[in-house]
């Protein structure tokens, strides 16, 4: 189909965008990589009077290192995160997430501020922000706030995003070296959004779990942290035991949705088990 009629702008710094945003109200869609928004516009889902497109704000891109934070723009694509040199080496796993998002046609365009923004349970930075402990800038009318990933998330398609707030960087504590990481995807095909995934995040000290961290994909209305998984590891050795437990603990806290993908109890299951390789995974990558 044909999306509705729209006017667009392409502004070329953030107080012009936040202008527009504040001009047009609800009339305005933000445009980042446009592969969430542009399939809605055709079939009519949404239908935007303003399309306020941020590709050209320099400002909005680019990855760096700062005050014991990774620093990431808002419209850096993914294929931008697979390639940097500073990710590979500080921040894999998100590297590895990147790898396994849609094809590579949509890695040049997509965005990580689009994904993150869009508020989708099934995209898969949010579950990967959760494990990381992200932080978000989001920068409007009235200035800049700052907003944990855990205080983001707050329903499939809904975030604490304002209305005229735009998603500016991506601030992520850098991962202590030697810090074990993975994020296990079961998907039908290549390039479809998860059946079920976990990231996992985790330091030993010796045979002891000194720090770990669980997210999980599309498996509840938003990402979700596997919290009591988590606290059943903290401090304990990570034995075949320890693991299935874990693993069990993560299906307790997930309420997916049935669909062309699988009814609610194979999509629990297989986040039992997508959490079990996730974790055998990261703690094969952990230096001890």
């Amino acid at each position: 189909m044909i999306p509705h009629r729209f006017e667009y702008h392409a502004p070329h710094s953030l107080p012009d965008a936040i202008s527009l945003l504040g001009q047009y109200g609800d009339e305005a869609k933000l445009l980042a990589g446009g592969h969430s928004l542009l399939p809605m516009m055709k079939l009519r889902f949404a239908q935007p009077g303003h399309l306020i497109d941020l590709g050209k704000i320099q400002d909005l891109k680019g990855i760096r290192e700062e005050g014991g934070e990774i620093r990431i723009g808002a419209m850096t694509t993914e294929n931008e995160l697979i390639w940097s040199e500073l990710l590979q080496q500080k921040c894999p796993l998100l590297v590895e997430t990147a790898r396994v998002i849609s094809d590579p046609q949509v890695r040049y365009m997509g965005t990580l501020g689009g994904d993150i923004s869009h508020g989708d349970p099934g995209n898969d930075h949010p579950a990967v922000m959760l494990a990381l402990d992200a932080r978000f800038v989001l920068q409007g009318p009235n200035g800049e706030r700052i907003v944990a990933a855990q205080d983001f998330f707050l329903g499939t398609y809904y975030t604490a995003l304002e209305p005229t707030e735009i998603l500016t960087e991506i601030r992520i504590p850098t991962p202590a070296a030697g810090t074990g990481y993975c994020y296990s995807k079961l998907k039908r095909k290549t390039g479809d959004f998860a059946t079920a995934a976990a990231a996992v995040l985790l330091r030993m000290r010796g045979n002891i779990v000194d720090h770990v961290s669980i997210a999980l994909t599309n498996l509840a209305p938003t990402a979700i942290k596997a919290g009591e998984a988590e606290a059943a590891l903290l401090g304990k050795e990570l034995d075949d035991k320890a693991i299935k437990q874990a693993a069990s603990l993560a299906m307790s806290v997930c309420e997916p949705a049935a669909d062309l993908r699988g009814d609610i109890e194979y999509k629990t299951a297989m986040a039992g088990v997508m959490t079990e390789r996730a974790l055998r995974t990261a703690y094969s990558r952990a230096t001890r």
